[in-house]
Formats: C-alpha cells, sequence, structure tokens
C-alpha cells in the first residue's frame, strides 16, 4: 500500500509553521554573543551553540535523510557530532564536554542552519507523506523544546559570570509590586476520568508526545488545588520558619542532597544586606531585590524543595492526574506569560476568580512519578528513544513556564525531570484531599 501524501496546502501551512519557529529561535538568539553561546555552566546545560546544531541534526536526520533521496549531508562528522542520546543511531560525544566544542564555529553552526532549512523548505514545497509530516510537528515540539532550554541554560552560564550580565539591555517591565490574591481553592468531585491525550491529538494537524498516551480512564478521589502558585514572600516564610533545618519535613533523599549541596534556598537566591528581606535574585535581566519579586512566582526549586514546603504548609502536591483534570477546561492560548511576552520571569498573579498561572508562569511539581500509561507504546525505531527510556527516577511537572512557547503549551504534557533538578524554571501549587 502506497502511503497517503499530504495535500499541498498542508504542507504550505506546515512550511509556515516550520519557518516561524526556527526564526523564533535565532530571534531568542540575538542578544548573545559567540561567547555566550559556548557556555555549558552545568552538567543539565548545553552550549546554546549546541541547541542550535543539535535541533537541525534532528530535521537532517529524521526527515531529510529519511524521505529526501537525494538529499546531501552538510557535513560527515556533524550526525554523531550533535547526536544527543540516540543509542540506536550510533556513538556520539559525552555531554559534559559539548562546551570543549570551539570547532565548528558559530558560523558554521548558523550554516548548517541554513542548509537544512533550504532542503526543508524544498521537500514542503512538494506533497509529503503522511510519516514525514508526522515527523516534521514532532521536530517542530523538539525544536521548541530546545528553545526553552537555550533560555534556561543561558540564565544558568550568565548567572555563573560574576558580573552577573542580563540577557539584553532592554526588556519588558514587570509589574509593580502589590500584593499576590488571598490564597484561594477550587474543589474538584473528582470520579472516573479521561487522562491524556485524545486519538485526534496525534493527527498531523494536532500533537501529542507518545508519553501523553494512551487516553485511558483514571479513579480520582475528591481534591482541591489552589487557584495560584506559592510565591516567593510563601516561601520565604518556609526559610525563615527553619525550613531547611527541620528533616521532618524532607523526604530521605531530599535531605540528603540539600545537606550536600548546601541549598538554603531557591537556586539564583543571595543573601543581600540592601534588601529588607535579605536576599536578592538573579534573573535574565539582572539581579533584582526580591522584595520587588516578593509576590511573585516561586521558582527554581526542585522536587524536593516543593514537596517539603508542601508538607510544611500542611497540604501537599498535586497528582499529575489532578492537575491535568483541573486544566483540562482552561485555554493554554489565552496564557498571558509565556516566552512571547518578553518577560522571562513568572508574574504575579490577578485577583480574578477561579485557577491562575495554570499554562506559562513556572512548571509545576507534582508528586507524581515519570512511568507510562497503561498501554504505552514508544514510537518505532530510534524515535522511541525521545521519551520512553527515561521513565526511572524522574518526577513529572506540569502546564509550562515563562520561557515556553505558547503553542507549546497543552494541558496534557508531560515535562520530566530528576528530582534534584532546580535549573529549570520549576515552582509549586498546593493541593490537599477533599473539600477546602
Amino acid at each position: 500500500m502506497h502511503p497517503i501524501s499530504a495535500a499541498p496546502n498542508a504542507t504550505a501551512d506546515l512550511l509556515a509553521r516550520y519557518q516561524a519557529v526556527r526564526a523564533a529561535t535565532l530571534q531568542f538568539c540575538r542578544p548573545l554573543t559567540p561567547e555566550d553561546m559556548m557556555v555549558q555552566s552545568c552538567p543539565e546545560a548545553s552550549p546554546v551553540k549546541w541547541h542550535l546544531a543539535h535541533t537541525s541534526w534532528f530535521f537532517e536526520t529524521f526527515i531529510l535523510r529519511e524521505f529526501v533521496s537525494a538529499y546531501q549531508p552538510f557535513h560527515a562528522e556533524f550526525p554523531w557530532l550533535f547526536n544527543s542520546y540516540y543509542n540506536a543511531l550510533g556513538d556520539m560525544p559525552e555531554k559534559r564536554l559539548r562546551a570543549s566544542f570551539s570547532r565548528p564555529s558559530l558560523e558554521a553552526i548558523l550554516s548548517y542552519r541554513a542548509h537544512v532549512d533550504e532542503a526543508m523548505a524544498r521537500l514542503l514545497q512538494l506533497s509529503v507523506e503522511d510519516e514525514a509530516e508526522r515527523r516534521i510537528v514532532l521536530g517542530l515540539q523538539h525544536e521548541q523544546q530546545h528553545l526553552e532550554l537555550i533560555a534556561t541554560d543561558i540564565k544558568h552560564a550568565l548567572f555563573t559570570n560574576p558580573l552577573r550580565p542580563a540577557y539584553q539591555e532592554s526588556m519588558p517591565a514587570l509589574a509593580p509590586v502589590l500584593p499576590a490574591p488571598l490564597q484561594q481553592w477550587e474543589t474538584f468531585a473528582g470520579g472516573l476520568v479521561s487522562i491524556g491525550a485524545a486519538p485526534e491529538s496525534t493527527t498531523p494537524h494536532g500533537f501529542a508526545f507518545d508519553n501523553e498516551t494512551p487516553r485511558h480512564q483514571y479513579f480520582l478521589q475528591p481534591y482541591s488545588l489552589a487557584t495560584r502558585l506559592v510565591t516567593c514572600a510563601e516561601y520565604l516564610h518556609f526559610i525563615e520558619e527553619g525550613g531547611y533545618q527541620r528533616p521532618e519535613l524532607w523526604l530521605a533523599e531530599g535531605w540528603q542532597e540539600m545537606r550536600a549541596e548546601g541549598w538554603q534556598a531557591p537556586l539564583y537566591w543571595q543573601r543581600q544586606p540592601r534588601s529588607s528581606s535579605g536576599w536578592s535574585v538573579y534573573t535574565l535581566r539582572g539581579t533584582q531585590l526580591l522584595d520587588d519579586l516578593s509576590e511573585t512566582p516561586v521558582c527554581h526549586i526542585s522536587f524536593f524543595e516543593a514537596d517539603a514546603f508542601a508538607r510544611w504548609a500542611g497540604h501537599r502536591l498535586p497528582t499529575e492526574f489532578e492537575w491535568e483534570h483541573a486544566a483540562a477546561a482552561l485555554q493554554p492560548l489565552a496564557a498571558s506569560n509565556c516566552l512571547e511576552s518578553g518577560l522571562l520571569h513568572p508574574a504575579r498573579a490577578s485577583v480574578a476568580p477561579g485557577l491562575q498561572q495554570m499554562f506559562g508562569e513556572a512548571w509545576e511539581w507534582t508528586q507524581s512519578a515519570y512511568l507510562g500509561y497503561p498501554g504505552y507504546k514508544p514510537l518505532p525505531g530510534a524515535l522511541g528513544e525521545y521519551n520512553g527510556k527515561f521513565m526511572s527516577s524522574q518526577m513529572v511537572l506540569r502546564g509550562g513556564s515563562c520561557a515556553t512557547p505558547i503553542t507549546h503549551l497543552r494541558a496534557t504534557y508531560r515535562n520530566f525531570f530528576a528530582p534534584a533538578t532546580r535549573w529549570q524554571i520549576a515552582g509549586l501549587r498546593l493541593a490537599t484531599d477533599g473539600a477546602r
């Protein structure tokens, strides 16, 4: 049976989407110098230059080399040099060595991107097979993931610079310091609910990663979610009440990790006598007094810190299933603070009723381990390594952050990180059993 090809108008739309996503990555990188793009400041991060190459490698490897018979690869060494973790495709350099790649130059990497983009444009001016279209849509989501990683990786890189420079000179102003609304609760009856992406979301005109499927039934007990994220001021109270000195609040592994790493506050918080709070916070606009950010959501905390705070507050973290059930009726495209806003920092909640800050702002740690859903099957071949092989020792986060592209958000999206991760823009929302 011959594969059905996409209609020309569908491929024209896909070409426009492809060009928009690729342009957004380069637009974000404009304020950065070639030296900025070389830095790899922690084991989890990668240099910006590597991200620019790897996202091009993805399109070259999984689409152009597979579906364009006359395609000429840009460089014979790039297929293994910019492989990230796809063992089925062969060897790759150690991740910790990526900052040592002074060659190829940034100019060569940008030429590589242009070479791939030109080939993709030629492909998308024709009808393409359904499988090729599915892989292109996956590649666009992959690029958006890496755009967010560029934002968080360069933030850590600039923070490690003793000058603590801002990402760029001019950025949109944050809202004036006003009190966040009082914490309210939204109660849900629970019962048998549907979790995961619907089948139509996996067609070329929609999208879901394989780990968001299959859609299945899940029984929820009645629960309540806080209507907003925990603020910096509330987290400061946890610190001042000895939260980092009370072992009864911490999971055993978290207590050991916290003491071994010397955590006393979220990542990017530093002691500052000039601040009435006693702290400053590094942001992508440079270092700011915590006083000016106290009502914004706390972020850059690990799962262990989020869990300890929830215990201290007398509540708990939500499960990922509670979070998705609560978010299912909301509109991700209505999120006001994603990457496109340019704020690049979580914003204060408004006084609007109901659930707020569910999309954008900060990723929300859940108490759910990252596992496959009932009946989960990874994609065939090397693409099956995208998500499935990480289903061990990871926790699920939901909702997106202020560095997430807005078209990358959806209620079924399952992000995942090791529980000690702090360099991502992650915060927390409280949950509790029953009604409040």
